[in-house]
């Protein structure tokens, strides 16, 4: 398969995807958001993949949103944005629930969707100078797509924390919310993901894949066709078009203060 936005490697039994808008610090647009959602379904469909991994080419894993696609969405109407929110929504849950395993390599920055991305995989391997944040309030929407993974992996009480202040945290935070599972330094982490994939080669893919469900079961999230998905896309589709999140965006781009801001 040729994709645009990402590079896929398969070896014996696993396949690496890498983001590859280095120019741009791999930001999700349309295009992206659209092949690594291709891509996880075609994995997901492969007898012979049994574990995935996902990184970042250049210097971050993903910056958020692209600013062309973000001053394309200030424009969107309703109708548009709920098409455009539930597109993201996919890609969430098609990592969400993929049967392989899924382990994502961050680094250098990992911002709004992108949390989204690591909420929804298996293992999350993080490089200690990387920094996140749930940046959304900040341009007068919310996280909402995302919300349903990210409070899944790390509880209400640590998602209050990170998605009502919109502050940048730490790896070393990241890892004490539950959001990573391990911090490293650069040099460590091709060994750590290698370590991660040998514990997985280890495993039965197919109870690997039922114990992957059994979870999703346990925690109550286990219907990719639950309605909040879709409630989701909803509210972030009637925020873009409001009033907090037109100012919000606008702010943004004209890089000065939002109204809100004393």
């Amino acid at each position: 398969m040729d994709f645009n936005t990402i590079k896929v490697q398969l070896g014996e039994s696993i396949a690496w995807v890498n983001l590859d808008r280095q120019d741009v610090r791999n930001a999700l647009n349309d295009e992206m958001i659209h092949e690594l959602t291709e891509v996880f379904d075609w994995l997901n469909s492969r007898d012979d993949v049994r574990v995935i991994v996902l990184k970042g080419n250049g210097k971050a894993f993903c910056a958020g949103a692209d600013l062309a696609y973000m001053k394309a969405m200030a424009g969107f109407s309703h109708a548009q944005n709920i098409a455009d929110a539930e597109k993201l929504s996919k890609l969430f849950r098609t990592i969400y629930y993929c049967n392989k395993a899924v382990i994502v390599d961050v680094h250098g920055a990992c911002i709004g969707g992108a949390n989204g991305i690591i909420a929804a995989a298996d293992i999350v391997i993080a490089e200690r100078e990387t920094k996140f944040a749930f940046s959304e309030v900040r341009l007068g929407i919310t996280p909402a797509t995302i919300s349903p993974f990210v409070v899944a992996k790390i509880g209400n009480a640590a998602a209050k924390e990170l998605m009502l202040t919109g502050r940048r945290f730490t790896a070393d935070e990241a890892k004490s919310f539950g959001l990573v599972n391990v911090v490293v330094d650069e040099s460590a982490m091709i060994d750590t993901e290698r370590q991660y994939i040998d514990y997985f080669m280890q495993a039965s893919p197919t109870a690997v894949a039922e114990c992957k469900n059994l979870l999703r079961m346990v925690s109550g999230t286990d219907d990719p066709n639950n309605p909040i998905f879709y409630q989701t896309s909803l509210l972030i589709a009637s925020q873009r078009v409001s009033a907090a999140g037109q100012e919000g965006m606008k702010a943004f781009f004209e890089k000065r203060k939002a109204r809100w801001i004393p």
